[in-house]
């Protein structure tokens, strides 16, 4: 099978709850339907206003049953407990409990609160918000996993040459969210990309942190960067391979590797590319995408506390359905 069709299997297996914070979008409404119909999601929400939800609907020619629609803030009692719930987050951040009851109507927050508080498994969005105001809800109220500071992204790359990663499968991060990570953040992101091989590629990963020096060949700001990411790792003692400062040449390639940085414990075995930053990265992506005829899936947000992703403004319903399948996926 391919990437799509095992994620949706993972999705169907684990058959979770889903929430979609942007109701009245008719790609979203579309892609409730899919979800429910192929059973890749145990429930869905849409959040927003329900007579807008129904009218959108009634456009596009879906039929809402099954799927649940919540108009957050309207139910007393299940506001006073979310908005207890985001005082209690923020309130060391200056929230009162009247501007708590107020900002958790927000959609966004309020999708992000039912993941929270478990009556929700997952939640996907942005195909209307930007990925800053999904990442800012996100952060605030799910915030990220024990030992992780960094919320980052990662891509599956497939379709490559099966002599590189993992029978032509790679995991690329971060490609979408962090301009200039500092040292810190680069170990977090390689932490959190290596887990994402494991639940993406299901292989154990191994990580290449990228530069345009190898072991020292090159002496700059950017490189000593890199090298006190590894240094960071190394404290850690994360339980997976990883090697840097390496250029791209040597993380693939093993004979030019044993010329690089010989004895390298990643050697000929690297499924992972940590870039060193956004533009890196980006740029990588999509030159592999579009020169090398790969496949590239995501931005998948990655080092959560609990599932959550992004969405292209442009995305398509397939590209919403595939990214709440393999969000869903992840759900414990």
């Amino acid at each position: 099978m391919d990437f799509v069709s095992i994620m949706k299997a993972k999705a169907a297996s684990a058959f979770k709850k889903l929430v979609l914070p942007e109701g009245n979008e008719e790609r979203t409404i579309r892609a409730a339907r899919i979800l429910l119909d192929e059973k890749i999601a145990a429930t869905v929400t849409l959040l927003g206003n329900i007579a807008e939800i129904r009218e959108a609907a009634m456009k596009e020619g879906v039929d809402l049953e099954g799927i649940a629609l919540v108009h957050p803030g309207v139910d007393g009692a299940i506001l006073s407990k979310y908005a207890n719930e985001y005082y209690e987050l923020r309130k060391k951040k200056g929230m009162t409990p009247e501007q708590a009851k107020t900002d958790i109507t927000d959609p966004l927050r309020w999708g992000a609160m039912m993941v929270h508080m478990g009556d929700a498994d997952a939640m996907v969005a942005g195909a209307v918000n930007t990925t800053g105001d999904v990442l800012r809800a996100g952060l605030a109220i799910i915030g990220t996993a024990q030992g992780i500071k960094t919320a980052s992204s990662c891509f599956v790359m497939t379709g490559m040459d099966p002599q590189y990663g993992t029978e032509g499968s790679m995991i690329f991060s971060d490609c979408a969210v962090i301009p200039a990570p500092l040292p810190e953040q680069l170990a977090d992101i390689t932490e959190c990309a290596a887990q994402s091989c494991r639940e993406f590629l299901n292989a154990e990963p191994v990580a290449a942190l990228l530069s345009f020096s190898t072991k020292g060949s090159a002496s700059h700001d950017n490189v000593t960067k890199v090298q006190e990411a590894v240094k960071i790792l190394e404290t850690r003692k994360p339980n997976f391979v990883f090697d840097g400062e390496l250029q791209a040449d040597a993380a693939l390639v093993p004979s030019v590797l044993d010329k690089k940085a010989p004895g390298s414990p990643v050697r000929g075995k690297v499924n992972t590319l940590i870039f060193p930053d956004l533009g890196s990265g980006n740029i990588s992506y999509k030159l592999v995408q579009r020169l090398g005829k790969a496949q590239a899936y995501g931005p998948f947000l990655q080092g959560f506390a609990k599932p959550i992703s992004d969405l292209s403004r442009g995305a398509s319903v397939d590209d919403i359905v595939t990214t709440c399948a393999v969000t869903l996926s992840r759900a414990k």
